[in-house]
This record gives structure tokens, C-alpha cells and sequence, in this order.
């Protein structure tokens, strides 16, 4: 087994482990935890433990692990029935292992039991020195570790990277990009029933609950858009994906009072350039008709004449337009450089 472990990778600092030499508690019992994820779309079946989630021991480590990591990735969690933090974190990789539709698989193996195979892989570099410790393997190769019990949004993370050293990426993100491309070919109702499969998977995903808010809003349906926002779980709710989805349903509802009254808003502008209140609200009515760049270029145009307007209104409103339109936008980008020299000149 000389070939298991061809470096020894540094451990990730990720709260404390249990001294593997901690005293056994009586009273502790096995571990396991059932799933509350589903993967793929509703209408897919949910997978089963089945071969993915395998009770290993040092008589079928190689099959289970060297050997399964050729075809897939595979982590290895590593705990005691003793050990505290190893009852929150297994769990938590069952979930995530199930989340990944087949993709992952995860081997547990009880230290106690198995003491032999320990001491091989520890003598071959592997730190298991404390537990939980979570190997991950591919190709025959340990891939990466990291000890104590992670939050499962990082456990998420672990195993994305992982699948994407493979080449491959979790259903989830499968699942996203397809709702943010129906989104972005003008398919709303196509993108709301992605991002909503998604929230079914991952209630705390930001991304899918801003998506999901935005495809409202395509729709049509501010209702049920502002009904999304506040189900938005409280521990995302700042997240950027999420306000940016606020910000944007926010316009809209602004935007729908004054695009009825365009034509107004430019005679009042035609009379009087510096009626910046028109200028204001027909920036707001261009916006929600879809002219970015003529709706920053009415706001950039009031910063230029008096920045002072409205306690700097112009200002904030163009950076409210940055967060629902994305930061990475084309029309965000042109105004925030044309902004920034406004400012700095």
C-alpha cells in the first residue's frame, strides 16, 4: 500500500479534534444520521445509502476505497464512538454524499475497530492522530484531508472541489447553471422551477433563492417575488445574491409607478435640465423597462450637475441599480467606471 500516499498533505485547521487517545465513554453509542436532501429534479428519485455510504474495515479498505476511487471520488471519514464532534460530522457528510446523486461515495471507518489499518496509513503519512479526520481519495491517491467536525456548508465545499478535480461538479450545480441560463435566455417560468428544485436540495442556498426572486420578477409576479423574500432563511439574507435580489424587486415596484408617466418625466427635463427630481424618476422608469445604460446615464448626469441633490440620492440610487442588476453586469461596469471618474476627476 506504499503508493496510497505519495506526500503527506497538510491538515486544514477546522476546530479541534478529539486526541485519538481520549477515554471511551460508556454510555457513547455508534453514530449515523439520516438524509434530509434530495438530489436532481422533484421528480427524480432520491438515491438510496446503498453502495455510496459503506461501513468499511481494514479487510475491504482497498476494494472500498483504493479501488472505488478510480471510478469516483471518495471520502473516507475517519471516527470513534467515543469521539463528540465525530456525531455531528458524519451525519453531515451523509447528507452531503447523498446530495451528490451517486457521484461521491463515503467509506466510515471505526478507528477502534480497525486499529491495524491506522497504523498502516498513519505510518504512510495520513494524520490520524485525532478524530473525525476526513480523507478524500481519487485515482488511488489521497486528494486532500481535513480534520475536526466542518460546518456542512464547508463539507459542501470540500466535496465540490473534489468532484471538480474530477472533472465532474455536484447536482446542485448542475441544477443552478441550467436555471441561471433559462433565466438569461428569457425563460422564467424554466429558471423558477430550477431554482426552486434546488431550494428543495439546498434550503439555504443564496444563489438559488435570488434566482428565484429574479425569475418571479421576469414573470411578472412581484407577489409572489416579495412572498419568496421573506421566506429567505435570516443567515442569508444579506448574502449578495439575495440583496441584489431585493434591490432589484425594490425597482421594480418603483420603476412600475413611473414608467407610466416617461413621457412626462422627459417635457418636465426638456423645460428645465436641472429638474433632477424628473431626471431621478425617469431613470427609475428607464431602468424598468430595460435601458440600463440610458437609466445610469440620467443618474451619472445628476451626480455631474450637483452631487449634493438629495443628500447624494443620485449616487446611492445608481449603486442600488449596481447590486439588482449584478456586479459583473456590462451596463454595471460602464457606469461604475464612468462613476469613478465623476468622482476622482
Amino acid at each position: 500500500m506504499d503508493y496510497i500516499i505519495g506526500q503527506k498533505p497538510a491538515a486544514r485547521a477546522a476546530g479541534p479534534g478529539v486526541p485519538a487517545t481520549s477515554p471511551r465513554p460508556s454510555a457513547a453509542q455508534p453514530h449515523g444520521g439520516q438524509s434530509r436532501l434530495s438530489a436532481g429534479t422533484p421528480t427524480a428519485s432520491p438515491p438510496t445509502a446503498g453502495p455510496m455510504i459503506v461501513d468499511g474495515d481494514q479487510r475491504s479498505f482497498m476494494q472500498d476505497v483504493i479501488e472505488a476511487s478510480r471510478q469516483i471520488p471518495v471520502l473516507v471519514d475517519f471516527w470513534a464512538t467515543w469521539c463528540g464532534p465525530c456525531k455531528q460530522l458524519t451525519p453531515a457528510l451523509e447528507r452531503v454524499t447523498q446530495s451528490a446523486g451517486g457521484r461521491l461515495k463515503l467509506v466510515k471507518i471505526d478507528i477502534d475497530k480497525n486499529k491495524a489499518l491506522v497504523q498502516q496509513l498513519s505510518q504512510l503519512g495520513l494524520p490520524l492522530q485525532s478524530v473525525p479526520t476526513v480523507a478524500a481519495f481519487w485515482q488511488g491517491q489521497i486528494a486532500d484531508i481535513f480534520q475536526g467536525a466542518l460546518p456542512e456548508s464547508e463539507i459542501k465545499r470540500f466535496a465540490e472541489a473534489l468532484l471538480k478535480l474530477a472533472g465532474g461538479s455536484m447536482p446542485a450545480t448542475d441544477l443552478l447553471a441550467e436555471a441561471r441560463a433559462a433565466l438569461e435566455a428569457g425563460q422564467p417560468e424554466a429558471a423558477a422551477d430550477g431554482f426552486s428544485a434546488l431550494l428543495n436540495q439546498d434550503p439555504e442556498n443564496p444563489d438559488a433563492w435570488g434566482g428565484l426572486i429574479r425569475a418571479l420578477l421576469a414573470m411578472g409576479d412581484e407577489e409572489q417575488a416579495q412572498d419568496a423574500l421573506a421566506q429567505v432563511p435570516a443567515k442569508i439574507a444579506e448574502h449578495a445574491e439575495v440583496a441584489g435580489a431585493r434591490s432589484a424587486l425594490a425597482l421594480a415596484a418603483e420603476g412600475r409607478r413611473a414608467a407610466g408617466q416617461m413621457g412626462a418625466f422627459t417635457r418636465r427635463l426638456e423645460a428645465d435640465p436641472n429638474d433632477h427630481e424628473a431626471r431621478y424618476e425617469l431613470a427609475t422608469a428607464l431602468n424598468a423597462t430595460g435601458r440600463r445604460a440610458e437609466a445610469a446615464e440620467a443618474l451619472l448626469d445628476i451626480v455631474k450637475r450637483d452631487r449634493s441633490w438629495r443628500d447624494d440620492g443620485a449616487r446611492q440610487q445608481l449603486l442600488k441599480f449596481f447590486e439588482a442588476w449584478g456586479f459583473d453586469d456590462a451596463a454595471t461596469m460602464a457606469a461604475r467606471r464612468k462613476l469613478s471618474a465623476l468622482l476622482f476627476s
